[in-house]
């Protein structure tokens, strides 16, 4: 005689075999993010805003060192090793001529009709010579001034807009500050070996009409007296109105000591914005942000940076990844980042959303800075790119350690430079 089984057995069983099938089914998609500021609690959120849409699918956030040279060191292992272990990967906007070989074409994947409204430059700066995006645009960047508009007032200045005005500011504030708090300083940047160096540096140059590192068209200008003048006057900062361990800062380490109230000015990329808001250190009317200063007949010049998603030719789910890849730089999720962590749209509508520019003033004051940023010369050196900064970096972080003079530094870079591209010299 069969036996029947209680009706709230079956219905248990029932259930838990159909939640172990959706278990079995679901897909697991990794993305690997910066964790900058408020950087990854947006990449979070944003996670679970298509994990509703796309119940299917469990996405895992994998935060990354800071630094963009232990990042893409990082990645390349991955690469290198045909691993699968992330799917999408979140891209300097100078790493496209370094990993194309490793990521998808997006165009194959129904990309096409989503970039239509993101920056062409940033579009075109993400399309190899094949004609293939191995990159949706997700955040731009700009270096910027962050300074104390409370102790601009407090000691009759204005805001610089040359280096020599800030030099000279910067060390009548942090004078007077110092008489109460010994440990403010005048002006914090990222003076460390690594590629934030190099974005300080070329902004000095190109601020100095000292040209870019290599021209586009594949000169090398490095060495000229511009550069020498300028190169010269940072050196004499570090010690001075700059602390002796800014040649060990990165952007987050400049940020702390302007956001615990001990800094003057800052040099800091836009997602310092939305942090500095929340110090209790000082009032949100009491700073502001600018341009960053120039030489005495230059015009300012903040590095064109940011950030892009591309999806490994390795992962084992591409069609899936590509989705989250272009959801991520969606109109949606960009208008989140930027309110919540003053991360600059691809999107340039977005530059008109009064909710934006309501929560981040400096979209809008400073949308000529943001379009009109200047390179750094990746895409002429394509897959070199990365030995050139690391020319650049390291000889000017032994001038600012005083291991060699700024003339030198110059010289040695031109020659490395030219040892390794081939490239000709010249002028600026």
């Amino acid at each position: 005689m069969k036996k029947i089984l209680p009706l709230f057995i079956v219905l248990a069983l029932v259930l838990s075999f159909g939640v172990g099938n959706l278990q079995a089914e679901q897909i697991e998609l990794a993305i690997a993010s910066g964790a900058v500021g408020a950087e990854l609690a947006t990449v979070e959120r944003a996670a679970e805003m298509f994990m509703e849409e796309h119940p299917d699918i469990r996405v895992v956030v994998r935060d990354t060192p800071d630094s963009a040279d232990e990042r893409l060191s990082l990645f390349l292992q991955l690469f290198e090793a045909r691993s699968s272990e992330i799917d999408v990967f979140q891209i300097d906007v100078i790493w496209p001529g370094i990993l194309e070989d490793h990521l998808i074409d997006l165009y194959e994947y129904g990309a096409e009709e989503y970039v239509a409204g993101h920056f062409e430059r940033i579009v075109e700066n993400n399309t190899t010579a094949d004609g293939r995006l191995v990159a949706m645009p997700w955040f731009s960047d700009a270096g910027l001034l962050y300074y104390r508009q409370d102790l601009l007032d407090e000691y009759g200045l204005e805001v610089p807009t040359t280096w020599s005005e800030l030099e000279e500011y910067a060390g009548i504030i942090m004078d007077g500050e110092r008489e109460n708090n010994p440990d403010f300083e005048g002006f914090v940047w990222q003076g460390n070996a690594y590629e934030g160096l190099t974005c300080n540096v070329l902004e000095w140059f190109a601020s100095n009409q000292g040209g870019t590192i290599i021209s586009p068209e594949g000169v090398i200008t490095v060495n000229n007296e511009r550069n020498h003048e300028i190169l010269a006057k940072a050196a004499g900062w570090v010690g001075d109105i700059t602390p002796s361990g800014v040649t060990a800062m990165m952007e987050e380490d400049a940020r702390a000591i302007w956001h615990d109230g001990n800094a003057a000015f800052m040099r800091n990329w836009p997602y310092a914005f939305s942090t500095t808001m929340d110090t209790d250190a000082f009032a949100p009317e009491d700073f502001g942000v600018a341009p960053l200063p120039a030489g005495e007949d230059g015009e300012p010049a903040g590095t064109l940076g940011g950030w892009n998603l591309g999806v490994s030719r390795y992962s084992d789910h591409p069609e899936e990844a590509a989705k989250l890849a272009i959801f991520m730089a969606s109109e949606e999720v960009q208008k989140m980042r930027a309110i919540d962590a003053s991360l600059n749209p691809t999107i340039e509508a977005l530059y008109e959303d009064e909710e934006i520019l309501e929560a981040s003033p400096l979209f809008g004051d400073l949308y000529d800075v943001f379009i009109n940023a200047v390179p750094r010369p990746s895409t002429i050196t394509g897959a070199d790119y990365s030995a050139v900064s690391n020319i650049v970096y390291s000889e000017v972080h032994a001038v600012l350690t005083g291991e060699q003079d700024a003339l030198s530094a110059l010289e040695y870079m031109e020659l490395e430079l030219q040892d390794l591209t081939g490239f000709e010299l010249g002028q600026p």
